[in-house]
């Protein structure tokens, strides 16, 4: 993604200026500041200048600091667009409201030059005539709108153009290239008329019809053609004929004029009868009636019963009622000519992109509907839409669960010292052992959000499935209860993936007992494995597998089903079917987190009534088993031992902090706190103190752990290092290989994890 990068160190992309209009405002504080220590002002008023100049300076790095985060939010952005971006088939821009391209993809690079820090405008002249002109006009409809589309009639071709509004003032171009017009390649009878009149273009079914190619308008209609359309009589080469012309669309001075022959003798001149025409085309009265459709509107719709189908019984999701529009358009009021609406229909799915127009037939007000099926594109949207959504919700999670995490930390941790003081005999004693248990409780639903927002520490390993449902089978039983019987059928060839065993197993426990829960009565959960080979991509539920080797692993129930409007919901955060007290919402975004985090895809299945199936995808590994890093040892937390050095505990969470100082003094270690990085390395500058390990938290305000350790280690290179966060993703993805002589203590932890993880590096 070069370019995406090269567009974040544009001048025109940053919101620089910022810095240069606080200026003033920069200097008046500074001179408010120091005007009482250079004796510019009476000694009674050096108290009141101080806090004005200190105020003003403060205001200014607030407001820097806020210029800067929202620049930093609208590069993520355009970073996250810029990945879809590539994908296209088509040249794709991103650019800001001025017309400043942020990021290109590579068809966009190649077909007009595209470049970040480039105004669009300039690279598309050599497409059109006047782009400046197209450019503001599709930008101020997708501002409205939030999206906008218009076939550029150019000399010999037309270009499709698309734009959406993806917030922070930016917006997503595409162009068509290489495609036919929308009226190009249909039998369709259609004139696109340009400004006073002259025909840009003449179809091949309006060429077949007239009988020939006019230039004007006024060689084809006897009368002038009213707003709404009307019917008129149109001159050809055969004679005059009656036709209903209408307004498909209109961009500019530029419009798509419909013509439909209402005489027998059109119908055989143009070869197609309005059963036959190859658009999806309604006539509707203008109470909502459909009075007439033909095949593909009837193929498109489903059933339809001419003269008793109501346009409100198949059509949603305009926010208001459809009869309203349709009354308005037959009204002549102002209204969208143009909508996207839901079909519907048992089956599947369906949007449809209507396009409504007016016309009056023997004095009879009519509407004549043109339909184009917009549900791929709805589906493109709403893959965007839930991909930026669940991108939130984890790094949501994410943030809340590592902040959680230092809590539970210090709350644990003050415990652990709290029982050191109780024996069993202490009246005390079972309110901190509850303490702790629940703390531990809190610890396993955030280890939940973690996998969810898949910023939890895995240690993969390459994994025969067989052994490890194996070794889990014993635990399933008795997690499935008497009623539910668990099956299991393994592929016989099975073959290796590379997953961490604990992670996985969880996923399978995840999964079994919801099919448990899903059947209240008993019943039967499968569980099958087998090597899929897809040898094209497998695109469902707004995921695409990429070609390659998988091992599925299948969950499947008799229970109850999930009904099909929830089926997308699942996978989210706290979303649960359940009754109150009875779930968490977690199980399943777990399942979700983890499954992604290892590289695979999870779909479900159901039918309600009927049971319901969940099917993992698991990339097969090819690699042998690794080595993996040195893992602190499971400890007992009444054997850690007694130890001696000097410890440097570099850790901002002030609880957290106290907790593991007192926990290690405790042991015999001499223990060095720091607040910050930049405080630890100000103590190392005395070359005197010995330090046998670095104990610090990753995540940290100013320079964070890996960075300071790297630099202490320039001159203490001996120096052990335990790192301890509540989660590693973020921390350690940009900070290269790995610390020598280091190792990592996950947040929460107790007092006896974190002495015995130092005895371990000291000794």
């Amino acid at each position: 993604m070069t370019d995406t990068t090269e567009a974040f160190s544009d001048p025109s992309v940053q919101n620089a200026p910022s810095g240069l209009r606080l200026a003033p405002l920069v200097v008046i504080g500074a001179l408010l500041s120091l005007a009482p220590v250079v004796g510019l002002v009476p000694q009674i008023w050096h108290t009141g200048f101080v806090v004005a100049g200190v105020s003003l300076l403060a205001a200014s790095f607030l407001v820097v600091l806020r210029g800067k985060l929202v620049d930093h939010l609208a590069q993520q952005a355009v970073k996250t667009m810029a990945v879809f971006a590539e994908q296209d088939l088509f040249p794709c821009v991103i650019a800001n409201a001025q017309g400043d391209i942020l990021a290109a993809n590579p068809e966009a690079r190649n077909k007009f030059q595209a470049r970040p820090g480039v105004r669009l405008e300039h690279c598309l002249k050599s497409m059109f005539a006047n782009p400046a002109a197209v450019l503001l006009r599709l930008q101020s409809k997708a501002e409205i709108f939030g999206k906008a589309r218009e076939d550029i009639v150019t000399v010999g071709s037309t270009v499709p153009v698309s734009v959406f509004d993806v917030g922070n003032g930016q917006f997503c171009w595409r162009f068509h290239l290489g495609t036919p017009g929308q009226w190009d390649e249909v039998a369709v009878p259609v004139l696109t008329e340009g400004r006073n009149g002259t025909l840009l273009r003449v179809n091949v079914a309006a060429a077949h019809l007239l009988g020939h190619r006019p230039d004007s308008l006024k060689q084809v209609l006897s009368a002038d053609l009213g707003p709404q359309g009307d019917i008129v009589q149109v001159h050809t080469e055969n004679g005059t004929i009656s036709a209903a012309v209408c307004e498909l669309n209109r961009s500019g001075t530029v419009r798509n004029l419909l013509v439909l022959p209402t005489e027998a003798a059109g119908q055989a001149n143009s070869g197609t009868s309005f059963a036959d025409l190859p658009v999806p085309i309604v006539r509707l009265a203008p109470d909502g009636r459909i009075l007439e459709a033909n095949r593909l509107a009837v193929k498109l719709i489903g059933d339809i019963e001419p003269g008793e189908t109501n346009a409100d019984q198949i059509m949603h999701g305009l926010g208001y009622p459809v009869l309203d529009w349709l009354a308005r358009t037959a009204a002549q009021e102002p209204a969208m000519r143009s909508e996207f609406l839901r079909l519907t229909r048992q089956d599947k799915e369906v949007f449809v992109q209507v396009t409504l127009n007016r016309v009056v037939n023997d004095g009879q007000v009519q509407l004549i509907a043109v339909l184009n099926d917009a549900t791929e594109l709805k589906t493109l949207e709403a893959q965007f839409v839930q991909g930026q959504k669940m991108q939130a919700v984890g790094q949501l999670a994410g943030g809340v669960a590592h902040d959680f995490n230092n809590l539970l930390t210090a709350i644990s941790g003050h415990c652990d010292l709290l029982l050191l003081r109780h024996d069993q005999n202490d009246p005390n004693y079972g309110d901190l052992v509850q303490i702790n248990q629940n703390a531990n409780r809190a610890a396993a639903l955030v280890s939940q959000l973690l996998a969810f927002s898949r910023k939890q520490t895995l240690q993969p390993e390459v994994l025969d499935l067989r052994d490890t449902i194996s070794d889990l089978i014993h635990l399933l039983n008795r997690l499935v209860g008497e009623k539910v019987r668990l099956i299991l059928s393994h592929d016989p060839v099975l073959k290796p993936v590379r997953a961490d065993k604990r992670q996985l197993e969880q996923v399978l426990m995840n999964l079994v007992v919801n099919a448990r829960d899903a059947m209240p009565d008993g019943g039967e959960v499968r569980i099958e494995t087998e090597v899929v080979v897809l040898n094209e991509p497998l695109t469902r539920d707004r995921a695409t597998v990429q070609p390659g080797e998988y091992v599925t692993v299948k969950v499947i129930d008799s229970g109850v089903g999930i009904p099909a409007d929830k089926l997308q919901k699942v996978f989210e955060p706290f979303y649960t079917t359940k009754r109150t007290g009875e779930g968490t919402g977690l199980g399943l975004s777990t399942v979700y987190g983890i499954v992604k985090q290892t590289g695979g895809f999870i779909f479900v299945d159901s039918l309600q009534g009927h049971g319901t199936e969940f099917i993992v995808y698991l990339p097969v590994s090819a690699a042998s088993p690794e080595v993996q890093p040195d893992a602190l040892p499971a400890v007992d937390t009444q054997t850690a031992r007694q130890g001696e050095g000097v410890v440097l505990l570099v850790e901002d969470e002030a609880p957290v902090r106290a907790f593991a100082t007192r926990a290690l003094r405790l042991k015999g270690y001499t223990v060095l706190e720091a607040e910050s990085a930049e405080e630890a390395l100000r103590l190392l500058e005395d070359g005197a103190l010995n330090v046998d390990v670095f104990v610090t938290d990753v995540v940290m305000p100013g320079m964070d752990g890996p960075t300071w350790v790297r630099k202490a280690m320039e001159t203490r290179p001996d120096t052990r290092v335990i790192f301890m966060s509540g989660y590693t993703e973020g921390a350690f993805g940009d900070s290269g290989p790995a610390i020598s002589n280091s190792t990592f203590l996950p947040k929460p932890f107790s007092l006896n994890q974190l002495t015995e993880a130092v005895f371990q590096q000291v000794n």
